[in-house]
């Protein structure tokens, strides 16, 4: 499991990406939000996956963290 930040979201075509706090950055789809809403803001702190695809590594089951 991963901890990073949301730092793209385009939820008309559904892709984003995360940040790692290793500074390494995964796309993701809507599909992997883990809450199922195929929406979340840039700036959510969440935790994640990753995992090896065709074209290369994803962010898998995001999961919004909860603030404070």
């Amino acid at each position: 499991m991963k901890t990073g930040v949301v730092v793209e979201f385009d939820e008309h075509v559904g892709l984003g990406t995360v940040e790692a706090e290793t500074h390494e950055r995964y796309p993701f789809h809507c599909t992997q939000i883990s809450d199922g809403s195929r929406t979340i803001a840039v700036g959510t702190t969440v935790t994640f996956n990753v995992v090896l695809r065709h074209k290369g590594t994803e962010a898998y089951l995001l999961t919004p963290t909860p603030v404070g």
